[in-house]
Order: structure tokens, then sequence, then C-alpha cells
């Protein structure tokens, strides 16, 4: 995906702070954090991740399904591609 290029320091930042709450989670674990505790750190997780995967759905679509002077069948494979990971993210 050459088109994130542009925002791959933006990406990577959220990456490492994604990477530092699920470390945050092992030491909740590790130390017998109480379960609401670990519970809030995990639900923060999801979020990060789903706030990373938003960004790069919106950056696919703009690059592969909605940019100006594709073609059709660069348009629809752009978009099958998207539902082949929103169907996977969906199970």
């Amino acid at each position: 995906m050459a088109h994130l290029f542009h925002s791959n320091s933006d990406l990577v930042a959220r990456v490492r702070r994604i990477s530092g709450q699920v470390g945050a989670v092992e030491r909740a674990l590790q130390s017998d954090a109480g379960c609401s505790e670990i519970l809030h750190l995990v639900a923060a997780v999801r979020g990060a991740v789903n706030g990373l995967l938003d960004q790069i759905i919106a950056e696919h679509l703009e690059a592969h399904v909605s940019a100006p002077g594709l073609t059709d069948k660069e348009r629809a494979e752009g978009a099958n591609e998207l539902l082949v990971v929103i169907r996977r993210y969906a199970k």
C-alpha cells in the first residue's frame, strides 16, 4: 500500500502506542491487578486498534475506490479488497 507512505510515521506511532497498551495489559495480568482494571486496559487496546483500522480503511478508500482517474476495474478491485478485510474483521 504505497499510498500509506505519506502517513507511515503516524501509523507507526499508533502501532507503538498500541504496543505500549498491550504491554500494560501484560503487566497488569502479571501483577494480579483487578478484573476491572484489566478490562479497562483491554478496552483501550481494542479502541486503539479500531482507530488504526479506521484510518487505514479511510486511506484505502481514498486511494483505491474514490480517487479521481481510477478505472472501473481498479475501483472494483479496491472495493473487493476492502470487503475481504471487513468480512474477516466482522467474524
